[in-house]
């Protein structure tokens, strides 16, 4: 006996990658609806070998559904994830709207797992930022270790994390910038994104810091420890897929740069991949349609007591947003709901 899945927002690069994942990894799925907004309805997606079509979600009834997985905004899920909730669906959002509710667990299942005990405050559970994700992959089991004190990291986000448009704007900037008449102004983003880096992801606060940067440091505290210092400098990059980010780590106690290669080599969800010959790294490009968080260039800071650098890799459409919903799900399943 399997479960009856929604996807809501199955029609989104995030949506489609969430019905990828459920196939490739064999969920137990006895029925499963695709769900997003009217205009969209009719609208066919693919599941393994099976064609669905989409249905509108203001007219679908929650009742008998075990888990939804949702990637539909923050301002839909304010309207519909309540109702999912309260027929008894447990929701997995993967929009910030409740990671920063201290009655809604914010998980990534290799970092924090007992944290699914707390769903049942409000039947929903929050799957955090795709930059922060992969980072605390990457920072646990260093942590366990040598008790992380503060984090400087720098990304280096692909477009695919402000979605279709964020492509298509790439594209369309790139292909003009070879074709007269075809030039594209930005809209999506601030500044061209062709042939250009933009430090700007989300809106400006009070302080200087970006509402992305913010996301990585409150996310950071909530699911690992609030007693880390994160520092975030979060930058658009002209990749497709596949967010990078350099992270500095500053510990309490001492970490060989030895010891650490050999702890990530064990952690859940970890690769490393660091030679320290020309090419032996990982880049977006490689990590694109892979689980796994990768670690290259591990190497000693010098210039503070007990630091250490390391260049992390992951897919952002992936572990940043659907692989760790329906890894959630697994552990919802296995701890919680126990019918697969």
């Amino acid at each position: 006996m399997g479960y009856k899945v929604v996807v809501a927002g199955a029609t989104g690069n995030v949506g489609r990658e969430m019905l990828n994942i459920l196939d490739e990894r064999q969920f137990p799925v006895d029925e499963i609806a695709v769900l997003a907004s009217r205009r969209s309805q009719g609208t066919e997606v693919s599941f393994g070998d099976k064609t669905l079509k989409i249905k509108d979600i203001e007219q679908f009834d929650w009742t008998g559904w075990d888990i939804a997985l949702f990637a539909i905004g923050s301002d839909a899920t304010k309207i519909h994830a309540p109702k999912a909730a309260a027929a008894g669906c447990v929701v997995i959002d993967n929009s910030s709207l409740y990671r920063y509710d201290a009655d809604v667990p914010l998980i990534v299942p290799e970092v924090n797992p007992d944290a699914i005990q707390g769903y049942a405050k409000k039947n929903i559970i929050a799957n955090p930022n795709c930059s922060t994700a992969q980072m605390v992959v990457a920072l646990k089991p260093l942590h366990d270790r040598a008790r992380i004190k503060r984090v400087v990291v720098s990304t280096y986000q692909s477009v695919s994390g402000a979605g279709k448009e964020g492509m298509d704007e790439l594209w369309d900037q790139t292909k003009g910038m070879y074709v007269p008449g075809q030039e594209k102004e930005p809209k999506k983003f601030q500044k061209q994104i062709a042939f250009n880096v933009i430090p700007q992801i989300d809106v400006f606060m009070e302080d200087g810091a970006t509402k992305e940067e913010w996301k990585m440091v409150a996310e950071t505290k909530k699911i690992m420890d609030k007693s880390i210092k994160v520092t975030a400098t979060c930058v658009r990059v002209p990749v497709f897929v596949g967010h990078s980010e350099s992270i500095n780590i500053e510990f309490e106690d001492f970490l060989d740069e030895d010891e650490a290669r050999d702890i990530l080599r064990e952690a859940p969800g970890v690769m490393v991949i660091d030679k320290r010959e020309p090419g032996g790294y990982i880049t977006p490009v490689e990590c694109v349609g892979e689980y796994a968080t990768y670690v290259s260039r591990i190497r000693q800071d010098g210039t503070v007591e007990n630091g250490l650098n390391l260049w992390c890799v992951s897919d952002n459409l992936r572990k940043g947003a659907a692989l760790n919903a329906v890894q959630i799900a697994e552990l919802l399943g296995n701890r919680i709901l126990k019918k697969g």
